[in-house]
């Protein structure tokens, strides 16, 4: 058959070169068809040509459907027009972004202003990634570190020290070396004691800053060089007195790899930190909020993966040292001894304990809430009973819960930090489960707290949602800008605490702090 006649030029509208939705979803398969879907109508399935055929050699045969503006085109390789291309996103912005493209930005009805504040939102979302990545490592490097794992016992491990570096209350810690791509990592090598067994939700509980990292398990002997108190070492006569030289076979025992290897407990941190309380108040007391809020923190993960945290007492507890900066970059705090540790939740169970003694019908819910790592209660009353035990204050059930007072134990106020502590320690520890705050506003009090607004802000101006977000804009431009001068100054990296103030300003609204600062103050 002859060829069609050819089709009348025609000068196309603008709002005619964009197909409808059903026509693009019809050409989806196609890529060609895609491609030449703008110019041309789809024929009817016995008149298209073979696979191979370039669109320019398709005829358009039958009538072309009407085009809408409305719909946007979405094809991959379709070009738009200089008038249709799209403003660029606030978190793809940087300062080599060229002056077309700013325009349109600053054209917007949010103006200057809105391009500023939207930038700062996402620097200081970057900046908490990045963060982060240098506290916990790369994810990449944790699954490669896992595989590596699978499989091996103690013969591929360096035992660095036969002693244990730490002793909480359910496990002992051993410092074991392990070589990954000529390189040799420090783990820590978790011996369960006799008493707590269960351990299978902790390889499921995701990455988190507060929150023991396993990278592996495995049951094997005891090495004979480790030293563990109650089994016999290497060097020991056993408990019926044989000959070291024929020693009696050491014990199968499980074994947990952890990418963090700690140093000391919480229990040990508070005991040994009665002279720092003593002569650096504010500084004891702004690292217990700091302590306080990465607990808090790891509880709310926690929550989030319906995960039950084990025992909250200080022994349990663990504390990761985080690098030291060069003596030349060091501040006040690390001079007086208050670097700021990394705490990390490692009981994910409840170690079987006797119960403790109840006179009253409030006493014993009480007890059953501390006993039992489910309720959520239990949580808010273990992190209140640990405000004390940090500021070296005693308290007990019977402090608590005595029949005859219903005052808790008093905080002495030594700093700004006092005060607040008090009140969040009350309103944990409140005998009305209705009137207790929750973990999730606990870590909000200690945010304020730690880096404002504090009280003075509303004393010459009503507090408003209006003020809050103005100072909030304010803040997150000055920390940004604290960011800045210090990377071009001394060079100071940030720091866990710089990680958690980041991640404070980068999520917090005006109604929270309106909230937080009505319980507070």
């Amino acid at each position: 058959d002859p060829p069609p006649p050819p089709l009348p030029k025609k000068q196309l509208q603008r709002a005619e070169s964009l197909p409808e939705p059903g026509s693009s979803h019809r050409c989806h398969g196609n890529p060609e068809l895609r491609a030449g879907s703008i110019l041309y109508s789809i024929p009817p399935p016995q008149l298209r040509h073979e696979e191979g055929a370039p669109p320019r050699d398709r005829p358009s045969w039958g009538p072309k459907k009407p085009l809408t503006k409305s719909q946007s085109l979405g094809e991959p390789l379709a070009q738009r027009s200089p008038q249709q291309a799209p403003s660029p996103s606030l978190k793809e912005l940087t300062f080599g972004t060229v002056d077309g493209e700013l325009g349109q930005l600053l054209e917007s009805p949010d103006g200057v202003c809105g391009v500023i504040l939207g930038c700062q939102e996402a620097a200081l979302a970057r900046l908490l990634a990045h963060m982060q990545e240098e506290l916990v490592g790369p994810e990449e490097r944790q699954q490669l570190l896992q595989a590596e794992l699978a499989g091996k016992l103690w013969a591929a491990l360096d035992v660095l020290d036969p002693r244990p570096c730490c002793q909480s209350g359910d496990a002992w810690y051993f410092r074991v070396g392990f070589t990954l791509e000529h390189s040799q990592l420090q783990l820590a090598a978790k011996v369960p004691k006799p008493c707590c067994s269960s351990l299978g939700v902790q390889s499921s509980l995701g990455t988190h800053c507060s929150i023991q990292r396993l990278l592996g398990r495995f049951t094997d002997r005891l090495p004979r060089e480790l030293v563990l108190p109650g089994i016999p070492g290497k060097q020991s006569r056993g408990p019926s007195g044989e000959d070291p030289a024929c020693p009696a076979p050491r014990p199968v025992l499980q074994v947990l790899l952890c990418a963090e290897v700690p140093q000391q407990t919480l229990a040990d941190f508070v005991k040994s930190s009665h002279a720092l309380h003593r002569t650096h108040p504010g500084h004891y007391e702004r690292l217990s909020c700091l302590l306080l809020l990465q607990l808090c923190l790891g509880l709310e993960h926690l929550r989030g993966q319906n995960v039950a945290q084990g025992d909250l007492c200080p022994e349990n507890l663990l504390l990761v040292q985080c690098p030291c900066p060069p003596q030349s970059q060091r501040g006040q705090k690390e001079q007086v001894g208050l670097s700021l540790p990394r705490l990390l939740i490692s009981s994910f169970f409840k170690v079987q304990e006797k119960q403790r003694p109840c006179s009253s019908s409030q006493e014993q819910d009480w007890s059953q809430a501390l006993a039992a790592p489910s309720p959520p209660a239990a949580a808010e009353l273990s992190v209140g009973r640990l405000i004390y035990q940090i500021l070296h204050v005693n308290i007990s059930l019977e402090n608590i819960l005595g029949s005859r007072s219903t005052r808790l134990p008093e905080i002495p106020l030594l700093s700004i930090y006092s005060a607040g502590l008090k009140r969040m320690a009350t309103l944990l520890l409140h005998r009305d489960p209705q009137q207790r705050v929750s973990i999730e506003q606990a870590r909000s009090i200690l945010q304020v707290l730690l880096w404002g607004p504090r009280q003075e802000l509303f004393a010459r101006s009503r507090k408003s949602l209006a003020l809050l977000r103005s100072w909030l804009q304010v803040k997150r431009a000055l920390l940004l800008l604290r960011f800045a001068e210090s990377s071009a100054g001394a060079g100071v990296s940030p720091g866990l605490e710089e990680w958690l103030c980041c991640q404070y300003f980068q999520g917090v609204t005006e109604h929270t702090l309106y909230q937080v600062t009505q319980v507070l103050y």
